[in-house]
């Protein structure tokens, strides 16, 4: 019987990524964004499979929507066995010295409260069965701030480095299992929101959508006695 999965951020980048492995596994798969039209990219350029795949269109910064997609993802497809929190916004006016509280709020809405939402909708279906696998797409500025990430994106990751340790320091003993992943540098669209997107021959030395991917997937694919509690990857060369 195949599994269900949730992927946020499914539209382009890491999550676009996730979805291509996990319809290898012939898992259900609901992809998640804000728009419907890249997520049905994403449909047609996934290889078929066993599993079905469903576009929903949410605003994961909203929780009245949040709850309305699960409740659908569980009518269409069946109880959600696996989560993957990869969506992300940044800002190009990030700074301190230039970050609105508007701004600094968008931000963390979506990177933080988003992720949350999911969490919370999802939580009590999989403690009534008995397993489940959270993984949160957080970034290495989730462990160390810098100079480029900007002060909402870092407290958001920050604050999902936290939410995912509280998951597994609570809910462990209901079986179910979350997994940070701090990614460095990646190739995605994200780049072209930063005050100075970097050049072609930089975002080829960075990690790629499908290298984090890939850890993603060894988060899920370990055996359930098995936990990845925290994963950084950086690109080898700088």
């Amino acid at each position: 019987m195949s599994q269900v999965a949730i992927v946020t951020g499914a539209g382009s980048g890491v999550g676009r990524a996730v979805v291509f492995e996990l319809a290898k596994r012939d898992f259900h798969i609901a992809l998640i964004g804000r728009r419907r039209e890249p997520l049905e990219e994403t449909i047609r350029l996934t290889r078929s499979s066993g599993g079905r795949t469903i576009a929903i269109p949410c605003d994961i910064a909203d929780a009245t929507q949040v709850q309305a997609t699960a409740a659908r993802v569980r009518g269409d497809l069946g109880d959600v066995n696996v989560l993957v929190n990869s969506a992300g916004t940044n800002i190009a006016k990030r700074s301190l010295a230039e970050l609105s509280v508007e701004d600094y709020r968008h931000v963390v809405d979506v990177d933080l409260n988003g992720a949350f939402y999911l969490v919370h909708a999802l939580l009590p279906d999989m403690r009534r069965r008995g397993e489940g696998t959270i993984v949160n797409v957080v970034s290495d500025a989730g462990l160390t701030a810098n100079r480029v990430s900007g002060a909402a994106y870092v407290a958001s990751k920050f604050g999902l480095t936290g939410l995912t340790a509280t998951i597994n320091a609570e809910e462990r003993r209901n079986g179910i299992r979350a997994c940070a992943i701090f990614p460095g540098e990646i190739n995605t669209p994200l780049l072209d929101r930063r005050p100075n997107p970097p050049p072609q021959e930089a975002r080829m030395k960075m990690l790629q959508a499908e290298d984090v991917a890939a850890c993603v997937m060894l988060a899920i694919d370990l055996p359930q006695r098995a936990t990845v509690e925290q994963l950084l990857v950086r690109p080898r060369t700088a």
